[in-house]
């Protein structure tokens, strides 16, 4: 983001905020893997450790879970740009004449 229009003290509290919300969304997309691999994969509670079994499917729900993650993140980051592109598009196409714009 362009905070070149904000003063220092206002440039470092959008940081923070922004540093704030980053670490709330990280930490919810956590919580959110722990308990789908965990409800999924846990479900021999007469011991304390995990089966080779469980083991390898909380490996294996989380990585998918990531990757997920990362994939829903580029096509989001792909369908911004996309959009912000269409409306300067159609703001410059807006400042067009009549004559230019058919």
């Amino acid at each position: 983001m362009d905070f070149s229009g904000f003063n220092p003290a206002e440039q470092a509290h959008m940081t923070k905020v922004i540093e704030k919300r980053q670490m709330q969304d990280f930490l919810k997309l956590y919580a959110n893997m722990v308990e789908r691999c965990f409800m999924t994969c846990c479900n021999d509670f007469t011991s304390k450790a995990l089966s080779s079994k469980e083991e390898q499917c909380v490996m294996n729900c989380s990585e998918k879970f990531v990757k997920h993650s990362e994939r829903i993140g580029a096509r989001f980051a792909e369908m911004n740009a996309g959009a912000c592109f269409l409306f300067s598009y159609s703001c410059s196409c807006s400042k067009l004449s009549p004559v230019q714009s058919k």
